[in-house]
């Protein structure tokens, strides 16, 4: 990753030169940037490939001494068009040791989302790579951001501590299973503490004591030992009460269990703890930004795998709330983990608004694609929320219903509640009515089913391929605007 500066130093030799010309090109807003040659050499370019700005494109020229690129935004861009500009800036200057981009034309907040973008855009998860050729890997070292007489490193914290956020997550769910057992991901949510967050780690024996037997249920097949996480942001530390509470699905590998899952695709089922690592990310953003806000956070962490010893369909198992469950898929377990956490949180924190996250359901792939997650809950105006949040920062949430029909698909003839309905129909939506069923009187709740969000394949401006981190910055806006 770049190092990030903030300076009215001169561009060195070698270097690029950036400008960012907006929906139009104006030379004279560069002149202090650009010497009159490349003024001249840029202008006579755009004029030659008849390169139009507004449609957020780049334009690359070599000078006598420098890389200039012109980089392009719409009209009225928003804070999300300068992060594009930003993450897709960087497939521009990778192979360029140091940047410099011209500043005095833009806000302090429009730049400080340039290098957030920048920041996102530039992340790489190469660690098992054990041969590579040195020109295929990225050479930029230090971008510079010139011109700009109020900006500052400090002023920019908030924004990288977020960027750092994300990464880190990302690096969680992109490592192999083998890598990232429950215990050893435990261990690193463990880690976590010196940023100020309390944090009590449950081992298989507390679990059982305060009776998460949903998700034991889940882990029972694998012989690496679940745990539950606990992480707790104070940032009012005078208030006892916790504003919010975040819930995440840690499965760090899904085999479905004894109702095993097709082998092709399989392996990504590594990244089934992507809710897990948003609400990890979320409190890790949060303690880095010192946000006023007291978060509770439960994360409860398994793996899925099948076995002599693993939960079949068909077995019922009562859950922490007293409620039964007739388990009949075992590859319906994210909610079985999430219920109990979820119950938890509300008995032992008594928080009052629970967002839980999950890659809960494949069927939310087949509504939504990859281009938004679902949003379910029983309170319209914290949903309203989470989507207007959402649209902000580029994690975009389409709301799907829950209702009395939907709901009694998940009736039992035997115990309280079946696990998955016997229709394929609606899947993601009877998973959230499973939910909904451990969700106390007056306390408001959103359900994010993020499968399909959790993986990037198209390689976009701020989520190169592979993990995307989809979760961490919309849960960053709530926490500052509950």
């Amino acid at each position: 990753m770049p190092e990030i500066l903030f300076s009215n130093v001169k561009p060195t030799s070698g270097a690029a030169k950036v400008v960012v010309c907006g929906a139009k090109f104006s030379a004279k807003n560069y002149d202090s940037f650009l010497s009159e040659d490349e003024i001249k050499l840029l202008t006579a370019t755009i004029k030659r490939e008849n390169f139009e700005p507004k449609t957020g494109g780049f334009l690359s020229i070599q000078a006598l001494s420098h890389t200039i690129i012109c980089a392009g935004l719409p009209d009225s861009p928003s804070p999300v068009d300068f992060e594009k500009l930003g993450g897709n800036l960087y497939k521009h200057i990778q192979k360029i040791e140091k940047a410099f981009v011209y500043a005095k034309n833009l806000s302090s907040e429009d730049v400080y989302h340039i290098a957030f973008g920048l920041e996102l855009g530039s992340y790489r998860f190469d660690k098992y790579k054990t041969k590579q050729k040195p020109e295929s890997l990225p050479k930029l070292e230090t971008v510079t951001f010139v011109g700009g007489q109020k900006l500052s490193l400090k002023a920019y914290a908030p924004y990288a501590a977020l960027a750092n956020a994300v990464r880190y997550v990302r690096d969680l769910i992109n490592e192999p299973a083998n890598n990232l057992t429950p215990e050893i991901l435990a261990a690193e949510i463990k880690r976590l503490s010196y940023l100020g967050l309390k944090i009590e780690i449950l081992d298989e024996k507390q679990m059982k004591a305060k009776g998460f037997n949903l998700a034991l249920s889940v882990a029972q097949g694998s012989c690496n030992k679940p745990r539950v996480a606990v992480l707790l942001w104070q940032g009012k530390p005078k208030q006892k009460k916790f504003d919010l509470g975040l819930v995440g699905k840690g499965v760090t590998f899904d085999s479905g269990g004894i109702s095993l899952k097709p082998s092709k695709g399989m392996a990504d089922m590594k990244q089934d703890m992507a809710g897990a690592g948003a609400v990890i990310g979320a409190m890790k953003a949060a303690a880095l930004q010192k946000l006023p806000i007291n978060v509770a956070a439960v994360v409860g962490l398994v793996e899925n795998m099948p076995s002599g010893s693993a939960t079949r369909p068909g077995d019922i198992v009562t859950s922490m709330s007293g409620q039964t469950v007739e388990i009949l898929n075992t590859d319906a377990e994210g909610r079985l983990v999430l219920a109990d956490c979820l119950w938890y949180i509300q008995e032992k924190y008594g928080v009052r608004k629970v967002v839980d996250i999950a890659t809960l359901t494949g069927a939310i792939i087949v509504a939504l694609g990859s281009e938004m997650a679902g949003v379910l809950g029983n309170a319209q105006g914290f949903i309203d929320k989470l989507r207007q949040l959402g649209a902000e920062v580029d994690e975009n949430l389409w709301q799907l219903p829950i209702t009395p029909a939907y709901n009694k698909l998940m009736d039992s003839a035997v115990a309280d509640m079946v696990n998955s309905s016997e229709t394929r129909e609606a899947g993601s939506v009877t998973a959230a009515c499973f939910l909904q069923r451990f969700i106390q009187k007056d306390v408001e709740w959103a359900h994010l089913d993020i499968a399909g969000m959790d993986k990037e394949n198209k390689g976009r401006p701020l989520t190169p391929k592979g993990a995307t981190g989809f979760g961490v910055r919309l849960l960053n806006s709530l926490m500052k605007s509950v």
